[in-house]
């Protein structure tokens, strides 16, 4: 890509705006990170050690008061605040990128699309999950059809920890869409819709394990695809034993796959983006058979396809440049979030919910 870079605004530079995004846009040809807007005078300085070129503000007020000097929003706050923020950045005429969920409701994430149409504009939902390495490689062997027809997808995003950390994400608040159906639950959904297509039934089940949590800890929600594909998703921070990351069972074969992408770790520690980026060892690769259990050498490996988070921005610099589709639509999480409404309803009512 040439001329002249897109200028980026991100509010938020908590872990999804200093872990996630600011790395990932700083590394996206194309895009420059001109702005980071924090109240915290804390991640103020990091962002500047970070960043020695980024400004830095401490209210969506003062960016959104030079709107015409940006080129790009990045909503990286917390879940309450995404819709007023996106809907604010699209009123000031700036396509928006905001971090899942989009919004509390699948209502508001079409009102989001509506104005982004309407205005003529981008607005894009941060779904890095789809650029896991297990998910990455997985889609291949579907598409190589190694399995077969896929009849039961199972998805693990487990975690243990059995002290609650507190903060927005863990708050009983409504109002904050806080608790692990909405966090993890927003990826391994959307992730099943991606793979198998649009759900037709759900079941949840959720549960508050630990003691002084306010919100779910410990949720599963089973899908009934349209094209008879049975998705089992666990998303949990109160599991002692983790399972798989993934198990895919079909007619003629199976896939495991253990271990969680390496991308997050690796920017956590503050690493970019570069040479074998996303690339893992041999040892951790998922297995591919039938009849035995990978754990007893069953199946044999699967060289696992390099995870490429930052495959997501370069596509959201291609969509704003007129050469590429817009890499993750509101739609898309519209529907991702009537599932996970539909799984709040299950669970809340103990029934089985048709969309």
């Amino acid at each position: 890509m040439t001329g002249t870079p897109l200028r980026v605004g991100l509010i938020g530079y908590g872990l999804a705006g200093s872990v996630f995004h600011a790395p990932l846009v700083a590394a996206t040809e194309g895009l420059v990170l001109d702005t980071v807007v924090t109240s915290h005078s804390e991640r103020q300085e990091q962002a500047r050690s970070e960043f020695p070129d980024v400004r830095v503000a401490a209210a969506p007020d003062e960016l959104f008061a030079r709107a015409d000097e940006l080129d790009l929003i990045v909503v990286a706050s917390p879940n309450r605040t995404h819709v007023p923020l996106a809907t604010t950045a699209l009123e000031a005429g700036l396509p928006v990128v905001v971090d899942k969920p989009l919004a509390g409701t699948a209502a508001e994430a079409r009102e989001l699309a509506g104005l982004a149409e309407e205005r003529g504009l981008l607005v894009s939902v941060f779904q890095n999950r789809r650029w896991d390495n297990d998910f990455l490689t997985l889609r291949e062997l579907l598409a190589k059809g190694e399995l077969g027809d896929v009849w039961r997808f199972e998805s693990r995003f487990e975690r243990w920890r059995p002290q609650p950390k507190g903060g927005w994400r863990e708050s009983g608040d409504p109002a904050e869409i806080g608790g692990l159906l909405y966090d993890l639950g927003s990826h391994v959904v959307d992730q099943a819709l991606m793979l198998f297509g649009p759900a037709t039934e759900v079941y949840a089940e959720t549960a508050v394990r630990r003691d002084g949590a306010e919100t779910d800890d410990d949720t599963f929600i089973a899908l009934t695809h349209a094209n008879g594909v049975r998705s089992h998703l666990y998303v949990s921070a109160t599991t002692a034993q983790l399972g798989p990351r993934f198990r895919v069972l079909g007619s003629q074969g199976g896939y495991v796959k253990y271990g969680l992408d390496p991308q997050e770790a690796a920017l956590r520690e503050g690493l970019r983006p570069g040479t074998k980026w996303g690339a893992e060892p041999e040892a951790l690769w998922g297995r591919l058979g039938a009849g035995e259990s990978p754990l007893t050498g069953g199946g044999r490996p699967v060289p696992t396809v390099p995870g490429d988070y930052p495959a997501y921005y370069a596509a959201v610099a291609a969509a704003l440049a007129g050469t590429g589709p817009n890499p993750v639509t509101a739609l898309e999480a519209a529907a991702a979030l009537d599932v996970l409404e539909a799984a709040r309803r299950s669970a809340r009512d103990k029934v089985t919910v048709t969309l």
